[in-house]
């Protein structure tokens, strides 16, 4: 075997009940959710009970989700598998960072609770969608038609996703159509990674002034240059939140770096997907609960 990449699951998949099964069987899992209650009460609840409209609120997704993450990793961790390197996409680049040491659990939580605020705070009439079948290019020069409406997620060859104002997406929608692709709502409540969070993005850059950093242990590739963190991480993570997650070259670079075992960590396997287009020689694997590990467990002892 070659290396082995942790990458973090983004928004879009999170449901109730995700990591309570860690959460029960893993004692270091209990205590990083405990403790993150005791930073913000109630969110345990959300996370292990909450309805799938409240978990699609920003601000509720976000700490859940970071949590979530956080949780496979450790399990894989416990179960003697590590990373030789990490990413996240979007928030998932959070918990990534965490997980490589730039600070400390219960920091990245504070910090990922003041992310999604201020992020639902700029997200109304905004929304994000999934174009297919269409090279970046066709998509770029689509939106370029349109007042609001930016190419932001380049999640993998034929897979872009556009963030802008919900009033024009249904004619953008239909332009897509009419070139031979389709458009996929995403289950989001923002414009993320577009101008639209440029305010957010400022409110967080004075929130990361106040936290201590330090240099990742393990190489952490970045949204905002698709390379590895140096060793000025706030400076990178503040441009992370208004500009696109170029998820395509990171996992390419990542590849070419020698990683050939892809484990998504989190909830669902939106990653490991994206990772079996991009990168189809490679293994890729999802993690979100005992079973999924123990697969992984056993694909990896082979």
């Amino acid at each position: 075997m070659g290396k082995i990449a942790f990458v973090f699951s983004g928004q879009g998949a999170q449901h109730p009940g995700m990591a309570k099964a860690f959460y029960e069987s893993n004692a270091n899992v209990k205590a990083l959710f405990d403790a993150a209650e005791q930073i913000r009460p109630g969110t345990l609840a959300q996370c292990f009970e909450g309805d799938a409209e409240t978990l699609k609120q920003t601000q509720n997704t976000q700490p859940c989700l970071y949590l979530t993450d956080l949780a496979a990793a450790i399990a894989l961790q416990d179960a003697g598998i590590t990373p030789d390197a990490v990413a996240g996409f979007s928030l998932g680049e959070l918990p990534a960072l965490c997980f490589a040491g730039a600070f400390s659990a219960e920091d990245g939580f504070r910090l990922v609770c003041k992310r999604g605020e201020y992020m639902a705070d700029s997200s109304a009439d905004a929304s994000m969608a999934a174009v297919v079948k269409l090279s970046d290019d066709v998509v770029e020069n689509l939106c370029k038609s349109f007042a609001h409406i930016y190419p932001v997620n380049y999640n993998s060859p034929g897979q872009l996703v556009v963030a802008g104002a919900t009033d024009e997406l249904p004619a953008f929608s239909q332009k897509v159509k009419e070139a031979g692709g389709r458009t996929i709502p995403l289950k989001v409540s923002g414009a993320f990674h577009s101008p639209y969070m440029d305010a957010p993005a400022a409110q967080f850059a004075k929130t990361l002034d106040g936290f201590q950093m330090e240099n990742p242990q393990i190489p952490v590739y970045a949204n905002f240059t698709a390379q590895p963190y140096s060793n000025d991480v706030k400076s990178v993570l503040k441009e992370q939140m208004n500009h696109p997650v170029r998820w395509t070259p990171t996992d390419l670079h990542m590849a070419d770096s020698g990683i050939d075992t892809f484990i998504e960590c989190g909830v669902g396997s939106t990653l490991q997907k994206l990772i079996q287009k991009i990168a189809p020689e490679k293994q890729a694997f999802a993690v979100e609960d005992p079973d999924s590990l123990q697969k992984v467990k056993e694909a990896l002892s082979c």
